[in-house]
């Protein structure tokens, strides 16, 4: 007999059906003819906590058993699982496995990472091992690209050795093993510290701060008003704008003015007009993070819910494995293509095969092909509104590419030449295009619009009148949907456009990656080396567990930084946690090389422990949550350490007395808040920042229960410049509220 363990219910249904053969249902297990089909309902298993490792009575966090760096991971049954089923189920796998007539066992996980390893557990721990070899009996995977019951049968007719998936495998473990070291070890310590529950993660944190970044950059934002040379003429009965690439500032008037009356005099003619006809290619097909882009720049559609339609949509067998990075097909899949062009042409699309090497490209694919439908074409009144959306975006953009009928563009593009440049004098191009045949825009979005130029030929003179116009900067946009992935499959595309190749800065930041910006070769090549931030697998449910933990809001298609996001990228810069994209990157890299077998799990788990262990090592002095520090100068109370600051435990009854850390940019530590509460004062604290942005020293005095800046004392190039030696300021109180318990 034959096993076959799926990771979900719908998926041993779907198996089930596809298989020849008299079908008996059992308790938890389907036997089809010779096949035995059963299933787990995902993660059955999970990492032991930190407590399985290092014990600690007190059953409370503590510093005492952290970090925890494991020798040898375990697994453990998953706690609090939605399906009370799942230890009776686990039961079912392990009975079917051991059954004696059993000879084979089949992985029917998700064609990815993660369901590689989640029914690799239930088979080690079903014979107590944790050794894939040891277990006696052959194993074999079942990889499906999509469930229709054609591809079901001709896998399991061609079933593939799953020793062949031991890098995947490898990757998944490293993977997990990595995550759990961040996430429990770091999400402890900066608990720890700050008082407030902190998610920390490889790849939440740098989400979270791609977002805190730019809505910083737009709150700080201070537009800059400029002007612009612009002349807006009729020529020929038609309007033709020119807008010089000069820009001058607003106390640039009369040089701006001077600059038009020089062009005006110049006079401008048309210097070339090029028209030909092009053919207008429709996009690719679509990757998980193109197609949610997309669903949510139109629809409005949260990723979460994209993904949720897609996988149902998958399960039913109407599309191809979602989770796919790549938006090119296999050369080996030109047969099946044909097969489904044939279905998808039956329901009245003009679509023809074409075999390009913008369809199909092998080296842009590295497990799974583009998203496209399958020959098993659904019922469109039985589906929901959200299906239809999601499943017609897949089939239109699908039959765009193979549209039999070219979209046929006019285009031209017209240089007026004003003066004669560059001694004097400018050129400027303009550019138009008139869509002539729609071909596949008829099925697709396109985004191309006529733009028709004036009707004027080379030679002709062109009225002109130049005149400053004022403009204003811009503030950056706020993330969206789209851009926050872009940004996420390529986080490094802006800065390598921007930054000079020749700095050390430049140097530092991107050695050995070897990208080029704008290269569609090395895109994908940044994808599988891994410098992405999240994949297609997990992307979605990081940013969605940002959004359940109140770090960042998603309203329509627009992200936006929350304070509890904001207090987290601050706490965990403060306590030297530095969760960048380039870390993440160079873990990324680290799982990449352990799929290709260039590395270890050892090795790449090794370099997350160091990561881990710099952070431990290099504590900040201000302490931790509740740190006693003395007694309150106002109420005779305790202070303690608090999340903003030090503050007193009196705050229920009245008393005020508290202060921030970090203040004016300096961290206060434990050693000096406890002597000011002691002795009345601090010793000379360096490095305060003010709020024109220059540095100073300062002592921190108690002054009628209150704490004040003290400069009595503290040499004159130490003290910033707007404040006098020996004056006192005093320091703003904190908010009175329940963050001082």
């Amino acid at each position: 007999m034959i096993l076959i363990i799926a990771e979900k219910p719908s998926l041993a249904r779907n198996i089930a059906s596809a298989l020849e053969g008299s079908r008996v249902n059992g308790n938890g297990f389907i036997t089809v003819g010779s096949y035995i089909v059963t299933w787990a309902f995902g993660h059955l298993f999970g990492l032991c906590d930190i407590e399985h490792y290092n014990p600690n009575p007190d059953g409370r966090w503590t510093m005492k058993n952290l970090p925890c760096f494991p020798e040898k991971f375990e697994y453990e049954p998953r706690k609090g699982s939605k399906d009370d089923r799942s230890s009776d189920q686990f039961n079912v796998i392990k009975a079917q496995c051991l059954r004696p007539d059993v000879d084979t066992i089949v992985n029917a996980g998700d064609s990815d990472r993660e369901g590689e390893i989640i029914v690799r557990i239930c088979i080690m721990k079903a014979f107590g091992t944790d050794d894939m070899s040891r277990i006696p009996k052959r194993l074999c995977r079942l990889w499906l690209p999509d469930q229709t019951p054609e591809t079901i049968r001709a896998a399991v007719g061609e079933l593939r050795a799953e020793a062949e998936f031991n890098n995947l495998a490898d990757e998944g473990f490293a993977r997990t093993y990595i995550d759990w070291l961040y996430g429990v070890n770091l999400t402890r310590y900066a608990t720890l510290k700050s008082g407030v529950l902190l998610r920390v993660g490889r790849v939440i944190v740098p989400i979270v701060k791609a977002i805190y970044d730019r809505d910083m950059a737009i709150r700080n934002f201070k537009p800059d008003k400029y002007l612009a040379l612009v002349s807006k003429c009729q020529t020929k009965g038609e309007i033709v704008e020119l807008v010089s690439k000069l820009k001058f500032s607003a106390s640039e008037r009369d040089k701006a003015e001077r600059k038009c009356a020089e062009y005006n005099s110049l006079g401008a003619t048309v210097l070339s007009v090029k028209r030909k006809r092009d053919r207008l290619n429709p996009g690719k097909l679509w990757s998980l993070t193109k197609l949610q882009s997309f669903l949510g720049k139109k629809y409005k559609m949260p990723m979460t819910k994209s993904l949720e339609v897609l996988q149902g949509l998958y399960e039913k067998g109407f599309v191809t494995y979602p989770r796919t990075n790549s938006e090119y097909l296999a050369t080996a899949e030109k047969d099946k293509v044909k097969s489904i062009l044939a279905s998808v042409r039956s329901l009245g699309y003009p679509v023809k095969f074409k075999d390009a090497k913008s369809i199909f490209d092998d080296s842009k694919i590295e497990s799974h092909s583009a998203l496209t439908p399958t020959t098993k074409m659904p019922d469109k009144s039985k589906l929901s509104p959200d299906e239809v959306k999601v499943y017609g975006a897949v089939m239109r953009r699908f039959a765009a590419v193979y549209c039999e009928r070219d979209c046929i563009v006019d285009r031209t593009e017209m240089v007026i030449r004003v003066g004669n440049p560059p001694q004097s004098g400018e050129d400027f191009t303009l550019k138009g295009m008139v869509i002539v045949e729609p071909g596949w825009t008829k099925f697709d979005d396109c985004t191309a619009k006529d733009k028709v130029l004036p009707q004027l030929s080379q030679g002709e003179p062109v009225n002109i009148n130049f005149a400053p116009v004022e403009k204003e900067t811009s503030p950056p946009k706020h993330y969206t949907i789209e851009t926050l992935n872009n940004y996420l499959k390529n986080p490094f595309r802006d800065e390598l456009k921007s930054a000079d190749g020749d700095s050390d800065e430049f140097r530092e930041a991107f050695e050995g990656l070897g990208l080029t910006p704008d290269d569609d070769a090395e895109e994908y090549r940044a994808i599988f080396e891994g410098l992405e931030l999240g994949t297609e697998a997990t992307r979605t449910s990081i940013i969605d567990n940002a959004k359940k933990s109140g770090y960042i809001a998603l309203k329509k298609d627009v992200y936006t930084i929350l304070p509890d996001g904001e207090f987290l990228v601050e706490s965990l810069a403060r306590m030297g946690i530095g969760m960048d994209k380039y870390k993440t990157a160079e873990l990324g890299r680290a799982l990449k090389r352990v799929y290709r077998g260039e590395c270890s799990i050892a090795d790449s788990t090794a370099l997350a422990c160091r990561e881990i262990a710099e952070v431990f090592e290099n504590q900040q002095g201000d302490g931790f949550a509740g740190d006693p520090v003395g007694k309150c100068p106002l109420c005779g109370k305790e202070v303690v350490r608090t999340r903003f600051g030090y503050g007193c435990k009196g705050w229920k009854s009245g008393c005020k007395f508290g202060f921030r850390s970090p203040l004016l940019g300096k961290i206060i530590d434990l050693e000096s808040a406890k002597k000011l509460l002691e002795t009345g004062s601090t010793d000379i604290i360096d490095g305060f920042v003010s709020k024109k942005g220059s540095s100073f020293s300062a002592r921190l005095k108690l002054a009628d229960g209150k704490v004040v800046f003290d400069f009595d004392g503290v040499p004159r190039t130490q003290v910033r410049t707007e404040q006098k030696p020996g004056e006192r300021k005093l320091i703003p109180g904190l908010p009175i509220d329940d963050r001082f318990e």
